[in-house]
């Protein structure tokens, strides 16, 4: 996923710090905006999952720190929830003046309430998605317990959150008192995406209900079962972004090409930006990241290009036996096989004949075959092993031929 590192004026004049997560193969279709929960920040990792699955639909994804929050200007305890929802609408005044106007809110658990309430002043936005987000914002005070006396008293305390201190104020409860939902689901006419989970302590799954007894259609509600409240687990954001994901695609209107008629011969795209090491791979429409590890000047984000080639020569490897073995009929219920690449001196390596101190590529393959097979199939399989066309394509002498794309006169006078 590539990414542009941004900030924008809030109406304070507070810089808002945010990132853009562009597409990786074209230019946005479309432009959505991610507010995130109460005292989290832009960086949550569920974000980053469900920017990366919208991003492979074509969709560029605006997420950024409230005031007070992460990297963005400004003290948390002057803000408050009206402050959030005006947050939101100065991220959507700044994509539609820089950019293109956001068709897409998305907003986890108290961004989630806020997305809902500034849709009203966003007239692009053509769909609204919510994680985990309460039916009435007051359940947010309810959520700070005890504490809740003390700040109503004193005016202000100290609070800790998700393991941060925070200073909370009277005014913030005050305005959320004041804040009623209702009225802004009823008018939201828009489609609308909730996903909520059962196991949610922090916000309870009666608040999904709730909002969707509340909104009229089109509307959605999908369980995230067994996920808590920040979609900690990464099966539970990565479900959770496949659903958005899929979901978006039909309610904004921007169907995405079929392959063969965007990558007319099937070939692989692999495109890298313009920081960092990690690359993007289109490959018979299913999005890949490659990246390095962090040691090596990479972040980490994906295997590294001889982590794929590993991974070609065993998943061929698997499959070759795959049929080889159905074809025979032959008991075998699975199979593991265990890849390691190093570069060894010739020296090192019985039977070769390049010259002496030189370097080559050395794999080392371990097949495991499970079930109930004799020695003699055992045996073969091994053989047949040798025989998977990525095997004979890396032991054969391979052509290849590079050459530059010619730029067009659009190109050129951008």
């Amino acid at each position: 996923m590539q990414f542009l590192k941004i900030d924008f004026p809030n109406s304070n004049g507070k810089r808002l710090a945010a990132r853009l997560d562009l597409p990786a193969d074209e230019k946005p279709i479309a432009y959505a905006i991610f507010a995130h929960c109460f005292t989290c920040t832009k960086n949550l990792k569920a974000v980053v999952n469900i920017d990366r699955a919208l991003a492979a639909q074509g969709i560029a994804v605006l997420r950024f720190d409230f005031t007070g929050l992460g990297e963005s200007e400004g003290k948390f305890e002057e803000t408050n929830f009206t402050t959030n929802v005006s947050d939101l609408v100065s991220a959507a005044r700044y994509l539609e003046g820089s950019f293109e106007a956001p068709k897409l809110l998305i907003g986890h658990s108290l961004g989630g309430a806020a997305v809902l309430q500034a849709v009203e002043q966003i007239p692009s936005c053509r769909a609204v998605a919510t994680i985990a987000a309460p039916a009435e914002v007051t359940r947010i005070r309810d959520a700070l317990g005890i504490a809740r006396d003390a700040i109503e008293g004193k005016g202000a305390v100290e609070v800790k959150l998700a393991g941060r201190r925070f200073r909370i104020t009277r005014q913030f409860l005050d305005d959320l008192e004041q804040t009623r939902m209702e009225q802004y689901l009823r008018n939201l006419k828009r489609p609308l995406l909730i996903l909520h989970s059962p196991a949610d302590e922090t916000v309870g799954i009666e608040n999904a209900m709730r909002i969707f007894e509340k909104a009229a259609y089109p509307k959605a509600f999908v369980s995230l079962d067994g996920a808590d409240h920040l979609l900690s687990r990464r099966e539970d954001s990565l479900y959770a972004a496949s659903i958005l994901a899929a979901w978006s695609g039909k309610h904004l209107g921007i169907p995405r090409p079929e392959i063969s008629e965007a990558v007319p011969d099937n070939r692989v795209i692999v495109r890298g930006g313009k920081v960092g090491l990690q690359a993007e791979i289109l490959a018979n429409g299913h999005y890949l990241l490659a990246d390095e590890p962090i040691a090596v000047g990479g972040a980490n984000t994906g295997p590294n290009p001889y982590d794929f080639l590993l991974a070609a020569l065993g998943s061929c490897t698997s499959m070759t036996l795959r049929l080889y073995a159905d074809r025979k009929v032959w008991p075998l219920d699975g199979t593991v096989v265990r890849l390691k690449h190093e570069k060894v001196h010739v020296k090192d390596c019985e039977g070769c004949d390049t010259k002496s101190g030189a370097r080559l590529d050395r794999i080392e393959r371990e097949i495991e075959l499970l079930g109930a097979l004799d020695g003699e199939r055992r045996k073969r399989l091994l053989e047949i092993a040798d025989m998977c066309p990525v095997h004979r394509t890396l032991q054969s002498k391979i052509i290849i031929k590079t050459s530059l794309k010619e730029e067009t006169d659009a190109e050129i006078k951008e």
